[in-house]
């Protein structure tokens, strides 16, 4: 069925207008509730999401700050300082992939982001597998997350003087995990203005800790030279060229998250235009921010061998100690806490709106329940309590196999880019078949070239996650251990695909980019003439 076959069903409803301070004003929120209309959809949230505050979503869900500190031990062990220049070559990538992302979103500002996105470039048999992968990688993100914070509650209130890093029991590392993400879920409950808010209180916690703490290193604590970002150091490769490679993850595991800014694009107002801005402003400042933090840590890192020979795998509280003192790490680690609630925060209402938008179109059993949206803070609640069980679960699982956490993480990131690829792959298959995007926002002549390099950089990321880890000593299954699970989770996907055909269910409009563009065109057009003529 095609947009236009459900506009009868969708009332341009506005939302109240309300000051500038995020809420959307009357004329545009009127502006919205009818464009979300032409796409098949009434307006259901309230659009008091503005752009940085849509921004600082996405920002604290990249998290560059939690990023280097749990990857920059990994990062140096396996491929010495060099391994910084991943995070340049990543973010340039992703910054590819946002552009297009940006197209597709100014087109279709829909809650969902990427199922909604590929439903409308391809199918919704296509748009079920996609939202399958991403919300399954979204689930093990909320995991991962909140259980790589608890070393560093750990530090921030058991650790001393003599000892700054403090490594979590299995049973502290539950604990904790099951607290920060209750407490997000439960600040979650509050809506989009409070999810705006910490949001907020998220991005200046993360520049404070990387900018300030950062100058403060490298004016004051500087104890190795610039020359150990050009020195090659390996602790786990004999061969350079594959340590390189393996270090990879620096950047592959970090520049994610920015795609959050589409996720709750009914929520923002004039999501056609600020959407696009704040996935753009996420990746490049994310990725200064990310490279400045790196730099800053491993030049004043005191003990750079242990770090190197992967002896320290916990070295951010030691560098902190012995260049800020006790209370001054005490007060870094809290910003680092800080981060990683904000990140979980952002991760949980990113996959409640993806189910929510799933459940809108009939895609799944209980879609009922879960399209449900509470009457006070306009928030998707069934589908917010849904995507934390699993996590919850998983942290059950971590505390009676510790070692398992990274290989649960190993599958995150290639599933994430596997869904990243799909809304791409779609973008480019949809141009070669005559689409111009018709949003606020487009790459216009560049479209086409940009597209097909940012497919490029995200397959070649995708092998990059594949490639098996470890050297031939390394059990088979733990070597190959990110395809695995991703082909797992795809067959089972696959299976119920296949079997239950959930998109026959769905009415919702779907395969219809080029036809919603020129019906926004003659709408434009239409909006052009009539002002002209009341100018005249």
């Amino acid at each position: 069925m095609s947009a236009t076959d459900n506009e009868a069903h969708a009332a341009p409803t506005s939302t109240p207008g309300g000051p500038s301070g995020g809420t959307a004003s009357p004329v545009s929120s009127a502006a919205d509730a009818e464009m979300l209309a032409v796409l098949g959809y009434e307006q259901k949230f309230d659009r008091k999401v503005s752009l940085w505050g849509n921004f600082a979503l996405g920002f604290v869900y990249l998290s560059p700050l939690v990023g280097v500190v749990a990857l920059f031990a990994v990062g140096l062990a396996t491929a010495g300082g060099p391994s910084v220049f991943w995070i340049g070559i990543v973010g340039a990538g992703q910054f590819l992939v946002a552009l297009v992302f940006g197209e597709v979103v100014s087109q279709f500002p829909l809650a969902g982001g990427l199922y909604q996105w590929v439903r409308r470039l391809w199918n919704g048999r296509y748009a079920w597998f996609n939202a399958w992968t991403y919300i399954c990688c979204i689930t093990i993100g909320i995991t991962s997350t909140a259980l790589f914070s608890s070393d560093f509650a750990a530090s921030l209130f058991a650790g001393t003087a003599a000892e700054p890093a403090i490594s979590s029991t299995p049973a502290q590392r539950l604990w904790i995990a099951v607290g920060v993400t209750v407490v997000c879920l439960i600040c979650n409950c509050f809506g989009t203005r409070t999810l705006a808010l910490i949001s907020k209180i998220g991005l200046a916690a993360e520049l404070i800790g990387i900018v300030l703490v950062g100058l403060y290193l490298l004016i004051f604590e500087r104890h190795n030279s610039l020359s150990i970002f050009f020195e090659t150091s390996s602790a786990t490769h004999d061969n350079y060229v594959m340590a390189f490679i393996a270090a990879s993850l620096v950047g592959l595991f970090l520049f994610y998250g920015f795609e959050a800014c589409g996720e709750i694009a009914e929520e923002v107002p004039n999501p056609s235009r600020s959407i696009p801005r704040a996935m753009q402003l996420t990746v490049v400042v994310g990725g200064v921010a990310a490279l400045f933090a790196f730099v800053g840590y491993a030049l004043a890192a005191p003990d750079l061998g242990s770090i190197l020979s992967g002896k320290d795998t916990n070295p951010i509280p030691s560098i902190l100690q012995s260049s800020v003192g006790t209370m001054g790490t005490k007060v870094v680690l809290a910003v680092i806490m800080t981060s990683f609630i904000a990140g979980v925060m952002s991760q949980q209402a990113a996959a409640s709106r993806i189910v929510f938008s799933f459940a809108r179109d009939d895609m799944f059993p209980g879609s009922r329940v879960f399209s449900q949206i509470t009457r006070k803070h306009r928030v998707p609640m069934n589908a917010l309590l849904a995507v934390n069980v699993l996590p919850l679960l998983l942290f059950v699982f971590v505390y009676y196999s510790p070692d398992s956490l990274t290989k649960i993480a190993a599958f995150q990131m290639l599933a994430g880019y596997a869904a990243f690829m799909m809304v791409v792959l779609a973008a480019l298959r949809m141009r070669l078949k005559g689409w111009r995007p018709a949003g606020a926002w487009t790459l216009g002549r560049w479209g086409f070239p940009v597209t097909v390099a940012a497919l490029t950089y995200g397959v070649l990321g995708m092998v990059l996650l594949a490639w098996p880890t470890g050297d031939s000593g390394t059990p088979f299954v733990d070597r190959w251990i990110a395809l695995i699970g991703f082909l797992v989770v795809s067959a089972v996907g696959l299976v119920y695909l296949l079997a239950a055909k959930p998109e026959r269910k769905s009415t919702a409009p779907e395969g219809d980019a080029i036809e919603v563009a020129e019906r926004l065109r003659s709408r434009a057009a239409a909006l052009t003439r009539t002002t002209g003529g009341n100018n005249a």
